[in-house]
Protein backbone atom coordinates (compact mmCIF):
# COMPACT_ATOMS: atom_id res chain seq x y z
CA UNK A 1 0.00 0.00 0.00
CA UNK A 2 1.38 3.57 -1.30
CA UNK A 3 1.05 6.61 1.17
CA UNK A 4 0.49 9.76 -0.03
CA UNK A 5 3.00 12.45 0.93
CA UNK A 6 1.61 16.12 0.90
CA UNK A 7 4.00 18.27 1.24
CA UNK A 8 4.36 20.40 4.47
CA UNK A 9 4.49 24.50 3.86
CA UNK A 10 7.30 25.95 6.21
CA UNK A 11 6.81 22.85 8.51
CA UNK A 12 2.87 23.15 8.88
CA UNK A 13 0.85 20.19 9.14
CA UNK A 14 -3.04 19.74 8.62
CA UNK A 15 -3.65 20.37 12.72
CA UNK A 16 -1.58 23.72 12.67
CA UNK A 17 -3.24 24.69 9.48
CA UNK A 18 -6.83 24.16 10.77
CA UNK A 19 -6.16 25.99 14.03
CA UNK A 20 -4.46 29.00 12.01
CA UNK A 21 -7.66 28.87 9.84
CA UNK A 22 -9.90 28.56 12.99
CA UNK A 23 -8.33 31.32 15.01
CA UNK A 24 -8.68 33.82 11.55
CA UNK A 25 -12.30 33.08 11.75
CA UNK A 26 -12.23 33.96 15.10
CA UNK A 27 -10.21 36.87 14.69
CA UNK A 28 -12.52 38.60 11.39
CA UNK A 29 -15.73 36.62 11.83
CA UNK A 30 -17.19 35.17 8.81
CA UNK A 31 -18.62 38.10 7.16
CA UNK A 32 -15.41 40.13 7.32
CA UNK A 33 -12.84 37.23 5.46
CA UNK A 34 -14.36 37.33 1.92
CA UNK A 35 -13.89 41.38 2.24
CA UNK A 36 -10.43 40.55 3.04
CA UNK A 37 -9.66 38.00 0.58
CA UNK A 38 -11.42 40.60 -2.21
CA UNK A 39 -9.07 43.00 -1.31
CA UNK A 40 -6.32 41.18 -1.41
CA UNK A 41 -6.98 39.66 -4.95
CA UNK A 42 -7.53 43.38 -5.87
CA UNK A 43 -4.30 44.19 -4.77
CA UNK A 44 -2.44 40.58 -6.38
CA UNK A 45 -4.29 41.69 -9.43
CA UNK A 46 -3.00 45.34 -9.33
CA UNK A 47 0.46 43.68 -8.81
CA UNK A 48 0.60 41.67 -11.67
CA UNK A 49 -0.97 44.17 -14.29
CA UNK A 50 1.93 46.41 -13.22
CA UNK A 51 4.17 44.06 -13.86
CA UNK A 52 2.61 43.10 -16.83
CA UNK A 53 2.51 46.55 -18.16
CA UNK A 54 -1.04 47.00 -18.20
CA UNK A 55 -2.66 49.96 -18.49
CA UNK A 56 -5.12 51.24 -15.78
CA UNK A 57 -8.14 53.47 -16.28
CA UNK A 58 -6.37 56.78 -16.33
CA UNK A 59 -4.69 55.83 -19.48
CA UNK A 60 -0.99 55.92 -18.31
CA UNK A 61 1.35 52.83 -18.10
CA UNK A 62 1.97 51.54 -14.52
CA UNK A 63 4.50 49.06 -15.50
CA UNK A 64 8.29 49.28 -14.24
CA UNK A 65 9.25 49.13 -17.83
CA UNK A 66 6.46 52.23 -18.23
CA UNK A 67 8.00 54.31 -15.33
CA UNK A 68 11.74 53.82 -16.42
CA UNK A 69 10.95 54.69 -20.22
CA UNK A 70 9.14 58.02 -18.48
CA UNK A 71 12.17 58.91 -16.62
CA UNK A 72 14.49 58.21 -19.60
CA UNK A 73 12.54 60.72 -21.86
CA UNK A 74 13.28 63.81 -19.88
CA UNK A 75 16.83 63.09 -20.17
CA UNK A 76 16.76 62.65 -23.66
CA UNK A 77 15.00 66.01 -24.76
CA UNK A 78 17.15 68.40 -21.74
CA UNK A 79 20.37 66.95 -23.64
CA UNK A 80 19.88 68.28 -27.18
Amino acid sequence: MQTMIIPMIFGLGTPELLLIAFVFLLLFGAKKIPELMKGLGKGVKSFKDGMNGKIDETGEDNSVVGAAKKEEKPAEESGG
